[in-house]
């Protein structure tokens, strides 16, 4: 692994161990030349699995890009990388369940659309708004709409009263 300080290519591995999503292995690493250390992540590499475009071209499943879809959605909402990592293995992990080669783009933004809903709804319609391709503000109205009618359930925003009591 190459150093992020000195550029060099040998380090030792001080410490590894499973990471809290039980899906990576998190290991601290040392420079031998410059004695800067350094995390990296170790995780299974997909490589078999396809995604089917709107277009029909069909390209390798790349987590990274997934990722970078839900932090361009929630852009300065109070939403932690690490929720946002944690969304993406969850959808990972429901893509790769179903045991497909070849995953249609369509099968995978209601995934993503259903776990933004739950985490941020202004990342949840920015992201829907680009997934469906809204034309007008009327589809923003509806989005909107569902939202409002739908139930709390948020991971960012507790519980404020117990259940049954007034306030």
């Amino acid at each position: 692994m190459r150093c992020v300080k000195c550029s060099s290519l040998d380090d030792k591995v001080i410490d590894s161990r499973l990471s809290k999503d039980g899906f990576s292995i998190r290991r601290r690493r040392e420079c031998l030349d410059c004695s800067h250390r350094f995390t990296t992540y170790e995780q299974v590499e997909r490589r078999d699995v396809l995604v089917i475009k709107r277009d029909g071209t069909r390209e390798p499943f790349k987590r990274e890009k997934l990722l970078s879809g839900l932090i361009k959605a929630c852009e300065k909402r109070p939403v932690s990388l690490e929720v946002l990592e944690n969304a993406v293995e969850e959808i990972v992990n429901d893509l790769t369940a179903e045991g497909l080669k070849e995953i249609p783009s369509r099968m995978m933004g209601p995934k993503v659309m259903a776990r933004l809903q739950k985490i941020d709804p202004v990342a949840f319609v920015r992201y829907a708004s680009v997934y469906r391709q809204f034309q007008d503000v009327g589809e923003f109205n509806d989005v909107i709409e569902s939202l409002e009618n739908a139930p709390v359930d948020s991971l960012l925003q507790p519980d404020l009263f117990e259940a049954g009591k007034a306030p």
